[in-house]
């Protein structure tokens, strides 16, 4: 029977992967470096859904696995460094990556304001 289960879920997933785009959520986390970049100045614009720009920063002096994430080409922050290996590997091998804003707070802590997805597209 739970064979059978699997294989049913196996196939269902496989249609619906045929019929449209499938993304699995990988991450979700906070922006780190909000307040060093142009988040403060583009605060009232932002809006949970927008989309967000992965940008593999290889160099970066601080971190070698970094990752810049942008909104419509301006800078708003980082994947926070102690949970961006995993992106950084699958921007480097080439994976369709994306990310969206989740969701927006007024907080004290900047680095709680916003609260990023990170998804892989199957």
């Amino acid at each position: 029977m739970r064979s059978a289960l699997i294989s049913l879920l196996l196939a269902g997933f496989v249609s619906l992967a045929a019929a449209s785009e499938v993304r699995i959520l990988v991450q979700s986390s906070p922006l780190a470096g909000f307040r060093y970049h142009e988040g403060e100045q583009l605060w009232t614009q932002l809006k949970p859904g927008d989309r967000l720009s992965l940008v593999r920063e290889a160099d970066n002096p601080h971190d070698p696995k970094a990752v810049r994430i942008d909104w419509n080409g301006r800078v708003l922050g980082y994947l926070p460094r102690r949970e961006n290996g995993a992106v950084a590997a699958a921007l480097d091998a080439g994976e369709a990556v994306d990310a969206r804003i989740a969701k927006l707070r007024e907080h004290r802590n900047p680095r709680l304001r916003v609260l990023i997805e990170v998804f892989v597209r199957l």
